[in-house]
């Protein structure tokens, strides 16, 4: 077992590890999203949004939440538990894969995707498949906090798949370039990881070996049920009414929008669930952590979001073909706020999840996916992308439910953790708003305003909290030293 020192060190250490490596991966998926958004068009890159949903629709249905309780899991894991959770998760897949190939048609007709669209859907039905068989390797790893490790799957899997998939569409191949590419990262990760992990797949099925895990685990996968009508059931039901062009658009701007959320987002949270398990009996190291955490995360996301803001007019207009994005821009604005919620909010989600509040994140995530198949489709009749980007924020900014819910069980202070950068970014963004006009609209401009943008950022939160940055940046490198 390891201890709470332990366990801190390799934490500090797969923080570094996933944000120094995704740093390359989000490198190379920028250039291959701009790259894509270049080559593609608006309808092009809707399919890819509607295909991709659906099939991130069918992952949250694959495992009843035994992966997510294997993590969870206090004592060790049995080999049993082990081989029973992947025998019945390839069982659901499979069974999926049967219900989506016996719609496909339907789903064809539904959404006007042509021939190549289908195939698309085809391609990914695969890979979906494929990504199962790293589920058993990727737990064993996080179990021991080891996302060093996991980081490298993910490398290939973004090389190969970007490398491929911009080629193709430089070439000319549209559509056709997503369904080699998703195949080609499908092999790769998989090949990858059992490298890593030399598990060997076993088909068991023991009621009695997972039952212990059946009472988070059940309720852990009715939230990402809920999670994913919320999210992806949403997305299709807008596919009909925005059409495809108006899913490319609305696609382009969210994801521009969460680029910078889900490259710090995502690496820390991989790390924090298992980390918040782990000190589930010791709540004043578990407030701790998550005062940290949101401390780092708000340090960094905030201003990341204000420049984005501040630089995707310049994008629009220095690259070339790009202005036909412009329609997004406002939408792509207003999602960058709601990104800003998401980013507090979501930890907090994940801290309640890993103490054991299980119905409390189910209650939540009713209320979420029943005010998001709601409000979503008024919004988006009444004012169109726009619309969905409005219904983002109102909903965004429920999470205050989330704080009151996390404050019964420890007494976190979330405002001194997060107004400083807060207070900071928007410093950041009146200054550079300042010069803007003086500055213009070329490559020139931009890295001007990002180098002063920057240089406001850090002085501004040097003297609004000076002393407490520092702390928090000795208590990391302590920690990563170790």
């Amino acid at each position: 077992m390891l201890t709470v020192s332990q366990i801190g060190q390799r934490a500090i250490k797969s923080v570094i590890a996933l944000t120094s490596r995704t740093f390359f991966l989000n490198v190379v998926n920028f250039l291959g999203t701009l790259a894509l958004t270049i080559f593609l068009t608006r309808r092009e890159f809707g399919v890819f949004v509607i295909t991709s949903a659906i099939v991130e629709m069918l992952n949250y249905f694959s495992d009843i939440g035994l992966a997510g309780a294997l993590i969870q899991k206090k004592g060790r894991l049995k080999k049993k538990e082990i081989e029973a959770t992947f025998t019945i998760q390839e069982l659901l897949v499979l069974l999926l894969i049967g219900v989506a190939l016996i719609f496909s048609k339907v789903i064809q007709k539904f959404y006007g995707l042509d021939q190549t669209g289908l195939y698309l859907l085809y391609s990914l039905l695969i890979a979906f498949f494929m990504s199962s068989l790293k589920t058993i390797p990727s737990v064993l790893l996080e179990r021991r906090l080891r996302f060093e490790k996991i980081i490298i799957p993910q490398i290939a899997e973004t090389i190969v798949f970007n490398g491929l998939i911009v080629s193709l569409a430089w070439m000319g191949f549209g559509i056709k370039s997503y369904i080699v590419a998703v195949l080609g990262r499908a092999i790769v990760g998989v090949v990858t990881i059992y490298i890593l992990v030399p598990w060997r797949p076993r088909i068991r099925f023991s009621l009695k070996a997972v039952k212990s895990l059946l009472g988070f685990g059940i309720p852990y996968q009715l939230n990402s049920v809920l999670a994913v009508f919320k999210d992806k059931v949403s997305l299709l039901v807008l596919g009909k009414i925005l059409g495809l062009e108006g899913m490319g658009i609305l696609g382009w701007a969210e994801k521009w929008a969460n680029l910078t959320l889900r490259y710090f987002l995502d690496a820390t949270l991989k790390v924090a669930f298992p980390l918040f398990s782990r000190l589930q009996h010791k709540l004043d190291k578990a407030q701790k952590s998550l005062e940290h955490f949101i401390y780092f995360i708000a340090t960094l996301v905030f201003p990341s979001l204000v420049g984005a803001y501040l630089l995707m007019p310049y994008i629009i207009n220095i690259i070339p073909k790009y202005t036909k994005w412009q329609p997004g821009l406002t939408t792509f604005n207003l999602f960058l706020i709601s990104a800003g919620l998401a980013a507090v909010s979501t930890f907090l989600t994940n801290f309640l999840m890993a103490m054991g509040k299980i119905k409390w994140i189910i209650g939540l995530m009713v209320f979420w996916t029943i005010s998001t198949l709601t409000i979503y489709p008024i919004l988006a009749n009444k004012f169109g992308i726009v619309g969905v980007a409005i219904g983002s924020l109102i909903i965004g900014l429920t999470s205050i439910i989330t704080y009151l819910l996390v404050k019964k069980v420890v007494k976190v202070n979330l405002l001194v953790n997060i107004l400083p950068a807060f207070v900071s970014s928007m410093i950041m963004l009146v200054a550079t708003k300042l010069i803007q006009s003086y500055l213009p609209l070329s490559l020139k401009g931009a890295g001007i305003m990002i180098v002063f943008a920057s240089l406001v950022y850090i002085i501004s939160l040097m003297l609004i909290n000076g002393k407490k940055l520092k702390q928090q940046i000795n208590i990391f490198l302590n920690y990563a030293k170790a």
